[in-house]
C-alpha cells in the first residue's frame, strides 16, 4: 500500500450517519457501481459526481452512526476516496470500511481547520497529516489493516493470505 496519500478535502459535519452515506431507498439498486451515484443523496446529492480518486473526506465525530450496513463504505471505497479522516468512528462502520478495503484515520484537530478545496497529505510511515505548514498526529493503522485495505478489502486479503 502506499504510505502516502494526498488528495482534495471534502468537509463534512459530525454525525453523518449511514442512511446519508447511501439512502435506503437507493440500496435496492443491483450493484455498489450504481449505488454510489446516490452517496450522500440526502446531504449533498452532487458530492458523488465531485470527488475524484484519491480525494480524501474529513468529518468530525461519529462517522457513520446508524445501521451497520456494508454497502455505506463500499460505496465510499468505489467512488475512489483515499481515505477519511473524522473525529471519531461509529464501531461497527469502522470495521466494515476497512472489511471494505476503506482507510480510515483519525485526527481530533484537522476537522477543525481544515476546509473544503484544501489538499492535505497524508503519510503512514510518520503517521502524519500536512495541511500547509501545519502537521497533524494520526493514531498508527495495523500493518494488517493496511494490508486488507490495499488488497480491497476482507475477502481478497484473506484470499491472497491463504495462496502462500
Amino acid at each position: 500500500m502506499n504510505k502516502l496519500i494526498q488528495g482534495k478535502v471534502w468537509k463534512l459535519g459530525d454525525d453523518i450517519d449511514t442512511d446519508i452515506i447511501i439512502p435506503t431507498q437507493f440500496l435496492a439498486l443491483k450493484t455498489v457501481e450504481e449505488m454510489k451515484k446516490f452517496a450522500f443523496y440526502p446531504l449533498r446529492p452532487d458530492l458523488p459526481g465531485l470527488i475524484k480518486p484519491g480525494d480524501i473526506i474529513v468529518a468530525g465525530k461519529n462517522f457513520g452512526c446508524g445501521s451497520s450496513r456494508e454497502q455505506a463504505p463500499a460505496i465510499l471505497a468505489a467512488l475512489g476516496v483515499g481515505c477519511v479522516i473524522a473525529k471519531s468512528y461509529a464501531r461497527i462502520f469502522y470495521r466494515n470500511a476497512f472489511n471494505n478495503g476503506l482507510l480510515l484515520l483519525e485526527s481530533a484537530e484537522l476537522t477543525d481547520v481544515a476546509n473544503e478545496g484544501d489538499t492535505v497529505s497524508v503519510n503512514l510511515e510518520t503517521n502524519r497529516i500536512s495541511l500547509e505548514d501545519q502537521q497533524f498526529a494520526i493514531m498508527p493503522v495495523p500493518d494488517d489493516l493496511l494490508e486488507m485495505v490495499a488488497a480491497g478489502g476482507l475477502v481478497p486479503f484473506m484470499r491472497k493470505r491463504n495462496a502462500k
